[in-house]
Formats: structure tokens, C-alpha cells, sequence
């Protein structure tokens, strides 16, 4: 009896032993699960949850917490999505001094998109401009161009003047209105008188 007792005390030491060995263990074990420390180590543990809807959770989280990526040569880079540019960061997230930088150029990036800005509409507008003034040249080109194609009226001719008497000692060309018109005329005289003979003057009374 004494030796059947002294074997069951000695496996119930051992079982109790060994349960306060395996929850020290288990204790270390969870202690050793520790938080990712960048996004990559974040997106590996996103990977294993138990369904999409699960993962995609995980990986926005990993998003918001981690804003840096590894590089492959060591370090991280942080991608600016507002100046579609990147810069180089020490760690998986921007210190204090480096978001400074990041700011200060950005700032400088919408100081220059102004400036770009302003050039392309100053360049617009010159642009438009010029067309205005080759419109109008070639509109006035038109202009003159049917101008030249309207066709100028003739002078009319002008009316031969009224020839009067002909002076006495000027040469008269015979044959020529000039010279032949005071003969006419003469005749004419004499054909009014022949018909149209003057009244006699009544006789005065002595």
C-alpha cells in the first residue's frame, strides 16, 4: 500500500509541476506577440485574417497607421499624393521635421502651379489676340479686294459747247457751222419780213 501511495504522490507532483512549467510558457509565448512595426509587417499579419471582409479592415488599418513603405536598399519612403511625388523618410512614418519639409514643398509646388497657371493664360490670351488682329487683317484684305473688283463708271463725255457768232476777223473754215451760221441767218431775217412785212408809220398831221 505504502508503494502504490508513494507512486500516485510522485505522478501528481510531476502533472502539477508541469502545469506551472507550460503556463509560463504560454505567458512568454503571448508576451512575444508584439505590434507590427511598419506597414509591411501589418499587411502580412492582414493577410492571414479569417475572410476578405476581415483583411481589408486589417489593411486600411495598416494604412492609417503606417504612411511610410520599405525601400529596398534600407529606410522608407512616403508617397505625397498632392504633389504626386516622393521623399525620403528614416522611419515608417514622417518625424516632425521631416512633415515640415514635405509641407514647405508643397507650398512650393502650389506656388509654381500658380505661376504655370498664369503664364498659360497670359500665353492664351496672346494667342487670341493674334488671331484677332490676323481676322481682321485678312477682313480688311477682302474689303479692298472687292473694291478693286468693282468696275470704275465711265466720264460721261462732255457736251460740246454752244457755238455762238462766229467773231469778225476769225478765220472761218468753209463748210463749218461757224462760218455758214450768220449767212443763215441772214436769210432767215429776210424770210420773216417777207411775211410778216412792218406796219407803216401813220402819216403826221400838219
Amino acid at each position: 500500500m505504502s508503494s502504490v501511495f508513494a507512486s500516485r504522490l510522485v505522478a501528481l507532483l510531476v502533472a502539477t509541476a508541469g502545469f506551472f512549467l507550460l503556463t509560463p510558457l504560454h505567458a512568454q509565448a503571448q508576451w512575444w506577440k508584439r505590434a507590427p512595426v511598419d506597414f509591411e509587417e501589418c499587411a502580412d499579419a492582414a493577410e492571414k485574417a479569417a475572410n476578405k471582409t476581415e483583411k481589408t479592415a486589417a489593411l486600411a488599418d495598416c494604412n492609417a497607421k503606417f504612411a511610410g513603405r520599405r525601400k529596398t536598399g534600407g529606410g522608407y519612403s512616403y508617397y505625397d499624393f498632392l504633389q504626386d511625388r516622393t521623399f525620403d523618410i528614416a522611419g515608417p512614418n514622417p518625424t516632425p521635421e521631416e512633415q515640415k519639409k514635405i509641407d514647405e514643398s508643397y507650398t512650393a509646388y502650389l506656388a509654381n502651379q500658380r505661376r504655370s497657371n498664369e503664364a498659360a493664360q497670359a500665353a492664351a490670351r496672346q494667342q487670341r489676340e493674334q488671331q484677332e488682329q490676323q481676322a481682321q487683317q485678312l477682313q480688311q484684305v477682302a474689303l479692298r479686294t472687292e473694291v478693286e473688283r468693282v468696275p470704275v463708271p465711265v466720264e460721261r463725255p462732255k457736251m460740246q459747247q454752244a457755238v455762238g457768232p462766229r467773231p469778225k476777223d476769225a478765220p472761218c473754215t468753209k463748210g463749218s457751222f461757224s462760218c455758214e451760221w450768220p449767212r443763215l441767218s441772214g436769210g432767215l431775217n429776210d424770210l420773216k419780213k417777207l411775211f410778216n412785212p412792218t406796219p407803216s408809220k401813220p402819216a403826221k398831221k400838219g
